[in-house]
């Protein structure tokens, strides 16, 4: 196998089940689990002309397509970053992260990531299935800021990761748009944009389930101050439903056209259950000062 072929094949009975990078990596003994993760978080592997995250088990008869490529040697190397910490103790720690910071390495950002922050400041940190992901339960985008809750041990992990897949953690962002959202609630299935293949989009048939509602908090001109707070927890959905309701955040350079040095989007406060005490949580993450100053000017 070559890293630049295309393979399709039909889900083998005895993968039947499965997680896919689990199961690629027995079907392709010479390429690790890992190998696989990656190639999943590019798009490289689709399910049924669909890409699906690594957590997909194979159906009977799915068909799987996998481009493969070459795989950037990443060496998780700890980085004396500096974090601001909102909260820690032995089983969490949950950070503002800053516009700018990647949540781990991948392709075109081995390094300054919040990994490696992490790997710095705490010791044995839980890989997961992941490797170049020790610790991480949730991601932030790249340009977004905001509040986001990392483990510390792999009990930690594993429990933080069941609360995000049962939808028991509540989050809320705060955005600044262009215009007004259509509608305050909006229900509509995301999945990835038929040819543009870093965004995602509204795709009734083929998309999957997406809840976001909106409340406007303020407003100046054509400016508006929108909490958002997302049911589901899809690629991009915030962005992709604002954009969808013709109310596009300002600066997303994806989804609108720029007017600001990133988009303007804050996950401010965070909803979560101890996953030692089971006590409930709830973090909040003040904004940064670019975003402050729009605000100050839009509550005048």
């Amino acid at each position: 196998m070559t890293l630049t072929e295309t393979t399709t094949l039909l889900t083998p009975d005895h993968l039947i089940g499965k997680r896919i990078d689990a199961a690629l990596a027995l079907q392709f003994p010479t390429y690790s689990r890992t190998y696989f993760q990656y190639l999943i978080e590019l798009q490289s592997i689709l399910i049924n002309g669909q890409p699906e995250k690594k957590r997909y088990r194979l159906q009977p008869n799915d068909t799987i397509e996998i481009l493969f490529q070459p795989h950037p040697e990443i060496d998780l190397e700890p980085q004396n970053i500096p974090l601001d910490i909102l909260f820690e103790d032995d089983h969490i720690i949950v950070i503002n992260k800053p516009a700018g910071m990647v949540t781990h390495p991948a392709a075109g950002n081995p390094t300054n990531t919040l990994v490696n922050a992490l790997l710095y400041h705490c010791n044995n940190l839980p890989n997961a299935t992941d490797q170049t992901r020790p610790g991480i339960v949730h991601r932030l985008d790249k340009d977004t800021s905001g509040v986001i809750v990392c483990a510390k041990t792999k009990q930690a992990h594993e429990h933080l990761v069941n609360q995000f897949a049962n939808r028991q953690v509540k989050k809320e962002y705060l955005a600044i748009t262009r215009n007004r959202p259509q509608s305050l609630h909006i229900d509509a299935p995301i999945g990835r944009h038929p040819t543009h293949r870093k965004k995602m989009a509204i795709q009734p048939e083929t998309g999957k389930p997406a809840q976001t509602h909106f409340e406007i908090l303020a407003t100046a001109t054509h400016l508006f101050l929108i909490r958002a707070k997302p049911i589901t927890g899809r690629t991009h959905q915030i962005r992709v439903h604002l954009h969808h309701l013709n109310a596009p955040i300002l600066g997303d350079t994806l989804y609108s056209t720029p007017a600001a040095h990133r988009q303007l989007l804050h996950a401010h406060t965070l909803h979560l259950t101890h996953p030692h005490t089971n006590a409930p949580l709830t973090f909040i993450a003040p904004p940064p000062s670019d975003l402050q100053t729009i605000i100050d000017k839009i509550m005048q």
